[in-house]
Protein backbone atom coordinates (compact mmCIF):
# COMPACT_ATOMS: atom_id res chain seq x y z
CA UNK A 1 0.00 0.00 0.00
CA UNK A 2 1.37 3.69 -0.56
CA UNK A 3 -0.01 7.01 -0.13
CA UNK A 4 0.08 9.32 -3.09
CA UNK A 5 -0.29 13.35 -2.79
CA UNK A 6 -4.29 13.35 -3.26
CA UNK A 7 -4.89 11.00 -0.69
CA UNK A 8 -2.43 13.35 1.99
CA UNK A 9 -4.49 16.49 0.58
CA UNK A 10 -8.15 14.39 1.32
CA UNK A 11 -6.95 13.76 4.75
CA UNK A 12 -5.71 16.83 5.62
CA UNK A 13 -9.16 18.35 4.50
CA UNK A 14 -10.65 15.44 6.49
CA UNK A 15 -8.84 16.34 9.06
CA UNK A 16 -9.19 20.09 8.62
CA UNK A 17 -5.32 20.77 8.87
CA UNK A 18 -3.89 23.53 6.80
CA UNK A 19 -1.00 22.01 4.27
CA UNK A 20 0.99 23.79 1.98
CA UNK A 21 1.68 21.79 -1.39
CA UNK A 22 5.35 22.02 -0.59
CA UNK A 23 4.19 20.24 3.16
CA UNK A 24 2.30 17.56 1.09
CA UNK A 25 5.05 16.65 -0.76
CA UNK A 26 6.80 16.07 2.08
CA UNK A 27 4.24 13.89 3.97
CA UNK A 28 3.64 11.45 1.08
CA UNK A 29 7.40 10.08 1.22
CA UNK A 30 7.05 10.00 5.76
CA UNK A 31 3.64 8.00 5.34
CA UNK A 32 4.89 6.17 2.66
CA UNK A 33 7.97 5.25 5.16
CA UNK A 34 5.74 4.71 7.96
CA UNK A 35 3.43 2.27 5.84
CA UNK A 36 5.99 0.62 4.88
CA UNK A 37 7.69 0.17 8.56
CA UNK A 38 4.21 -1.41 9.53
CA UNK A 39 4.35 -3.47 6.80
CA UNK A 40 7.68 -5.28 7.84
CA UNK A 41 5.91 -5.06 11.29
CA UNK A 42 3.18 -7.65 10.11
CA UNK A 43 5.64 -9.87 8.67
CA UNK A 44 7.21 -10.50 12.16
CA UNK A 45 6.11 -14.19 13.23
CA UNK A 46 4.72 -13.51 16.75
CA UNK A 47 3.19 -16.68 17.43
CA UNK A 48 4.23 -18.33 20.91
CA UNK A 49 4.77 -15.04 21.87
CA UNK A 50 2.63 -13.95 24.95
CA UNK A 51 0.77 -10.32 24.98
CA UNK A 52 3.39 -8.45 27.47
CA UNK A 53 2.01 -5.37 29.96
CA UNK A 54 5.34 -4.28 30.06
CA UNK A 55 8.52 -4.48 28.93
CA UNK A 56 10.01 -5.76 32.17
CA UNK A 57 7.61 -8.70 33.71
CA UNK A 58 5.31 -7.97 36.04
CA UNK A 59 2.06 -9.33 37.22
CA UNK A 60 -1.01 -7.61 36.77
CA UNK A 61 -2.96 -6.34 40.06
CA UNK A 62 -6.50 -7.62 40.20
CA UNK A 63 -9.06 -7.06 42.70
CA UNK A 64 -11.80 -9.14 43.56
CA UNK A 65 -15.22 -8.47 41.46
CA UNK A 66 -17.76 -8.15 44.00
CA UNK A 67 -20.93 -6.03 43.59
CA UNK A 68 -21.64 -3.96 46.80
CA UNK A 69 -23.20 -0.25 47.17
CA UNK A 70 -20.30 1.13 47.81
CA UNK A 71 -21.51 2.11 51.43
CA UNK A 72 -21.19 5.63 51.17
CA UNK A 73 -25.09 6.02 49.50
CA UNK A 74 -25.91 8.45 52.63
CA UNK A 75 -22.62 10.75 52.02
CA UNK A 76 -24.17 10.79 48.20
CA UNK A 77 -27.61 12.13 49.15
CA UNK A 78 -26.42 14.31 51.89
CA UNK A 79 -26.85 17.32 50.20
CA UNK A 80 -29.85 16.84 47.77
CA UNK A 81 -32.82 19.21 48.77
CA UNK A 82 -34.77 16.58 48.69
CA UNK A 83 -34.43 12.22 49.40
CA UNK A 84 -35.99 9.39 50.36
CA UNK A 85 -34.03 6.99 52.40
CA UNK A 86 -31.09 6.89 49.86
CA UNK A 87 -32.82 8.00 46.69
CA UNK A 88 -33.15 11.82 45.13
CA UNK A 89 -36.41 13.11 44.87
CA UNK A 90 -36.87 15.32 41.98
CA UNK A 91 -39.92 16.66 39.92
CA UNK A 92 -41.87 14.89 38.52
CA UNK A 93 -41.34 15.61 34.28
CA UNK A 94 -44.42 13.67 32.68
CA UNK A 95 -47.58 13.61 33.77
Amino acid sequence: MSVDLATVKRVARLARIAVTEEDANRMVGELNGIINFVEQLSEVDVSGVEPMTSVTPMDMRKRKDTVNDGSKAADIVANAPNTDRDFFLVPKVVE
